[in-house]
């Protein structure tokens, strides 16, 4: 997980407390942000880290066969059944399942989740004996499940049981200075892949990224920087902002306005500067691949004068070496 922002680092903060808690998880946030990323996180930073990480998409699994996905079966348990297989839940021992877009479990598969969780025992399809499950449960939705609670499409009591620890994921656009960061991994990832030789990203394409709403906040940014690098034959990746993302800007500025009127002049002057000098000092390093004194030469200001920056901002500059 890359990232510098100010959010990104109180994630990551929340997300060394939650390993440390061997209770189930929910993790939210919009398509893209890296649940699953964060999810593994988790598991691997815990006690579990030896024993298996299960990840189950749980709109792939169809409402008839939720339980034998989850707890297995026995040998002739239903036709076709030649054999005993195990489930995710037994596949997962001692470790972690992750259930992502737990949110599109039918009300019958949520009332089969409850009623393991209520005491983590479950019974394979034609078996006789209720078997003990020694698991963590992680799931993880792209919608808000209060509101889907409220919807009367998820059940609340279910809710309790999976939101005992709670981390949201916030979007990329509220990940101040943390495109450019990512962007470049993308690109050196690229060029280990595909061997075409290392690339960079055009100033004026990072001053568009740090503007654009990402609706597919990270995935959307790596696939976009595989099909740039790939198409571009020259070393620096130029790409065109998105037709949507000048009224987008648009929009943008209009809120920042309406929010500066909320501050008297000084006040408002000095948002706007601490926002460049962070963007800045970010931009600058990158170009310098996390060398402080090229990044203070490029910026004209002494290498003593530049490191206050990065203290003031919480910058560090490990995160931009190659």
């Amino acid at each position: 997980m890359i990232g510098q922002s100010q959010v990104f680092l109180e994630m990551l903060q929340l997300i060394e407390k939650i390993k440390r808690c061997d209770v189930p998880v929910l993790l939210e946030g919009e398509t893209g942000t890296g649940k699953e990323l964060v999810a593994r996180a988790i598991h691997y930073g815990s006690t579990r880290s030896e024993y298996p990480f299960i990840p189950i998409n749980c709109g792939a699994i169809p409402d008839e066969l939720v339980e034998n996905e989850l707890f297995g079966h026995k040998r002739g348990a239903y036709t076709g059944a030649q054999s005993d297989n195990s489930g995710l839940i037994t596949q997962a021992k001692n470790g972690t399942l992750f259930l992502d877009e737990v949110d599109a479990l039918s009300p019958k598969a949520q009332v089969t989740l409850l009623r393991f969780l209520q005491d983590q025992t479950y019974r394979p399809l034609g078996g006789g004996e209720a078997c003990a499950a020694d698991v963590r449960v992680i799931v993880a939705s792209n919608t808000d499940l209060e509101q889907q609670v409220d919807k009367n499409l998820f059940r609340q009591d279910l809710l309790f049981r999976l939101k005992i620890m709670f981390l949201k994921l916030p979007p990329l656009r509220e990940r101040n200075g943390d495109v450019a960061l990512l962007a470049n991994y993308f690109l050196r990832s690229c060029a280990v892949q595909f061997s075409r030789g290392e690339k960079k990203l055009h100033p004026d394409t990072i001053t568009w990224f740090d503007q654009y709403s990402w609706p597919g906040n990270i995935r959307e940014l790596e696939n976009l920087i595989s099909r740039e690098y790939l198409l571009e034959d020259g070393p620096t990746v130029f790409i065109e902002p998105p037709v949507s993302s000048v009224k987008e800007r648009r929009r943008g500025i209009d809120r920042r306005q309406a929010g500066f009127i909320c501050m008297d002049f000084h006040e408002a002057k000095n948002h706007v500067i601490e926002k460049f000098e962070q963007s800045y000092v970010t931009e600058v390093l990158t170009k310098a691949r996390g060398n402080v004194t090229k990044a203070a030469k490029l910026a004209g200001k002494e290498r003593r004068a530049f490191g206050k920056l990065l203290k003031k901002y919480g910058v560090d500059k490990h995160l931009f070496s190659d």
